[in-house]
């Protein structure tokens, strides 16, 4: 099974220029979680609750700082998942473009 939050959007502080971390900013996420469903689920509410509460609440300097930490409380919280690919984007950060850091992590067992 796939579970894929497409376009979670939210306002947060961050960034590491001095304006962005005073001013909330507009970010992106798209998340695609896959795993192994039996008779237990993930709940893709709680997924994107526990991502945008994660990313409000660290004030993250760096993009990869929060994909970073992402990965590593989601897999702690969701232990079904095998595969999980991260992107955020910061729409407003540049005025001709959006810029965006994407990754994904393979937790299948060998």
């Amino acid at each position: 099974m796939t579970i894929r939050i497409e376009d979670l959007e939210f306002k947060t502080i961050i960034g590491l220029l001095d304006f962005e971390r005073i001013e909330e900013q507009r970010v992106i996420i798209n998340c695609s979680i896959t795993y192994e469903y039996k008779k237990d689920f993930i709940n893709y509410a709680e997924v994107a609750e526990m991502i945008e509460s994660s990313i409000k609440e660290y004030k993250f300097e760096l993009i990869e700082e929060a994909l970073e930490f992402l990965f590593k409380h989601l897999k702690e919280n969701f232990p079904l998942i095998k595969t999980l690919r991260l992107k955020l984007s910061k729409p407003d950060i540049l005025s001709n473009c959006v810029v965006s850091l994407e990754d994904s992590q393979n937790f299948n067992e060998t």
